[in-house]
């Protein structure tokens, strides 16, 4: 017997029903002419949902983690400088992918659970002109925290490049990969893009390729090398990478259909709904909210649990009793605070009357 659960943790999450229809389409060969074209395809999707023109627009074969590494790998070279912002689990695992690539790393720190400051980002740009890059996570997934990132623009006017992750943010909340002046960005598929795991979208812009294309020594890894890639799925002819999963290429094709037909003005709306929603619900049965007021993700909520509840025993008993998995806390939440994700079609009020329904039980 298979279970099927309400997944309502920091994802995956329950993909659209036209992303798991897609799933059971034919198997293509991963040079076939017919699955290089759904490439393309997906890729001009991406770039409407992540805001770009850029030309280099990939879904990268792994999950968020595998783009994390793929433009780290790509863009840095052996000593060169690193300045990563930290105020959660993800942007500790930046620093530690950058130094695994060789690069020497300066950490910007807020605390968990505040935001950013952009300033400091600059400032520590300007102090070390030479950094490679500037890299932030958009919505850190660990605290339920949106970062601002349209003052790091000002980067373009300098030789350091911009790195975004938005693995928890794109397709939920406003992504502007051109207007912000973003280098690099990437995502993962099973979260508000609403499709299964498996599938990492990336995006460059023209300086990063250019400097990709200018490096000394060849990126540390063949399997996450951009510039492979690019010639594998953009390439005339295209020149053979891995063999790339056409079932899962489909089901993001198809989960990006549904995003954009319904419109991405409309869907941003709906997870704001949906996550103003638990919010004003969750302090009612005595959690606490963690992240900063007004940088708070509608589509991720952090909160630390009631007095009384016990984390492992309570979340044991919602995926036994009621079929639903909310994901557990990181940090200081350890223990102590739950992370409940509202992300794509689960960007509802029905996944939170059931939620709020079976809280009933547990506070």
């Amino acid at each position: 017997m298979h279970s099927d659960r309400l997944l309502l943790g920091p994802g995956p999450s329950n993909p659209y029903p036209e992303a798991v229809e897609a799933l059971s389409r034919p198997v293509l060969g991963h040079l076939d002419p017919e699955f290089l074209a759904l490439v393309a395809e997906t890729a001009q999707r991406l770039r409407t949902v992540f805001g770009t023109r850029n030309r280099l627009t990939l879904p990268v074969s792994g999950t968020g983690s595998a783009g994390m590494e793929a433009c780290l790998a790509s863009l840095l070279e052996p000593g060169e400088l690193a300045i990563i912002g930290v105020n959660g689990y993800f942007g500790e695992r930046l620093c530690e992918v950058a130094r695994r690539v060789g690069a020497e790393v300066q950490a910007v720190h807020a605390p968990w659970g505040r935001t950013l400051d952009p300033g400091m980002l600059l400032d520590a740009q300007r102090a070390a002109p030479q950094a490679r890059l500037v890299a932030v996570v958009h919505a850190e997934t660990s605290t339920g925290v949106r970062n601002e990132i349209d003052p790091l623009k000002a980067l373009q006017d300098t030789d350091t490049l911009l790195v975004l992750d938005t693995v928890t943010s794109l397709g939920g909340i406003p992504v502007e990969v051109d207007a912000w002046g973003v280098d690099a960005c990437y995502s993962a598929t099973q979260k508000c893009l609403g499709a299964p795991s498996g599938i990492a979208p990336v995006t460059l812009s023209e300086r990063a390729v250019q400097h990709i294309q200018q490096r000394q020594v060849p990126v540390c890894s063949f399997y996450q090398d951009l510039s492979l890639l690019d010639a594998y799925y953009q390439g005339d002819p295209p020149r053979y990478h891995h063999t790339a999963s056409s079932t899962l290429i489909s089901s993001v094709h198809a989960g990006l259909g549904r995003l954009l037909e319904e419109g991405l003005p409309a869907v941003w709306e709906r997870h704001a709904r949906a996550g103003k929603r638990l919010h004003e619900a969750l302090p009612e049965y005595g959690f606490e909210l963690f992240a900063e007021p007004g940088h708070r993700l509608p589509q991720l909520t952090t909160a630390r649990l009631p007095d009384g509840v016990v984390d492992a025993a309570a979340r044991k008993r919602l995926r036994e009793d009621f079929g639903i998995e909310v994901g557990a806390g990181l940090g200081p939440l350890a223990g102590a605070g739950w992370r409940i994700g509202l992300m794509g079609h689960n960007a509802h009020n029905r996944p939170v009357t059931t939620l709020l329904a079976a809280m009933n039980c547990l506070c």
